[in-house]
């Protein structure tokens, strides 16, 4: 479906855990500014009428810039109860590089992201990074107290590794608490061969085989690798340092040759079938995406039509 036909192309789904209808596709907002108010508009609008409803923001995003441009516009929209909305606080900052998940810390970030959410809740509150040196008894009590305050709905861990989302969902049961709902970490077809930035993780054989058996929730970042498959990336074109460094090898390349191959016996693009690979994990699965431009938009919706058998899955990630 385009974006322009009739009906929703996204049907609303509950997460386990939550009580709240979302959207099988996530919005991410890094690009959205008050500055860029027009074109932020213009994707928040077309992903609504396509069905989507979980937009993922965070305190540090564009420094402040992606929830304020969100809070505008559920203000002018007043749609703020069909939202699901997503935010995330604790990140390292430039005057403490390290993650903040102190009660202080948290309370700041919270109750300023909410100011320019303009808003007195979210659905789901994600802790940014981990520090293991922090046990998790008193994060989880601190989330717990915004829940029965009412500013947080539920919550949630963004890079933190499974088993201290384990340890801290096993002392929140011990307590009689509320405890994660979904994890948050890199997962896409195209496996990095290092962190993106400091504190990311990207899921593992081992993580995939703990969501798999719990049916734990993933909400995977960067799930179309940064348009690696997109067409613009070569082993020859070595111009953008970054995804050289985290993506540039032969078996990613690989990777991409088969999604091609695949997507043209099945009518769609590479990055289509990329993201389709990661919708058809295992487990509950609610992939972000970034478009920039209603086009991107539109392509990675697409991909919510594709159909990939197990064999399929496996000669993709080069299984078979």
């Amino acid at each position: 479906k385009c974006l322009d036909s009739e009906g929703d192309v996204m049907e609303q789904v509950m997460m386990p855990g939550v009580e709240k209808k979302m959207s099988r596709v996530v919005l991410g907002s890094m690009v959205f500014s008050p500055e860029k108010e027009k074109a932020s508009y213009a994707i928040l609008d077309a992903f609504f009428a396509a069905g989507g409803s979980a937009i993922d923001t965070a305190h540090v995003y564009a420094s402040g810039d992606s929830e304020r441009l969100i809070g505008m516009w559920m203000k002018q929209r007043k749609n703020r109860t069909k939202v699901f909305l997503i935010d995330k606080g604790g990140h390292p900052h430039a005057n403490l590089p390290r993650p903040r998940l102190g009660p202080e810390e948290l309370e700041s970030d919270l109750s300023e992201s909410l100011r320019r959410l303009q808003t007195d809740y979210v659905d789901l509150y994600m802790l940014h990074r981990d520090d293991s040196q922090i046990p998790v008894g008193p994060i989880i009590d601190y989330l717990n107290q915004q829940i029965r305050t009412g500013r947080i709905r539920t919550i949630a861990a963004s890079n933190w590794e499974h088993e201290r989302i384990q340890e801290a969902n096993d002392y929140a049961g011990e307590h009689g608490l509320e405890g994660f709902v979904v994890s948050s970490a890199n997962l896409s077809l195209a496996v990095p061969k290092e962190p993106l930035w400091k504190g990311v993780l990207s899921v593992g054989k081992n993580a995939r085989d703990w969501h798999h058996d719990r049916g734990f929730p993933l909400m995977p970042w960067s799930s179309q690798a940064r348009g690696f498959f997109g067409g613009q990336f070569s082993p020859e074109k070595r111009d953008d340092k970054n995804m050289v460094r985290v993506y540039y090898n032969d078996d990613n390349f690989e990777r991409l040759r088969r999604a091609k191959a695949l997507g043209a016996q099945k009518g769609f693009s590479a990055i289509q079938i990329a993201l389709g690979y990661v919708l058809h994990q295992p487990f509950p699965i609610f992939p972000i995406i970034g478009p920039a431009t209603l086009q991107e938009l539109e392509s990675s919706l697409g991909a919510l039509q594709i159909q990939l058998s197990d064999s399929e899955m496996r000669w993709l990630n080069l299984e078979d």
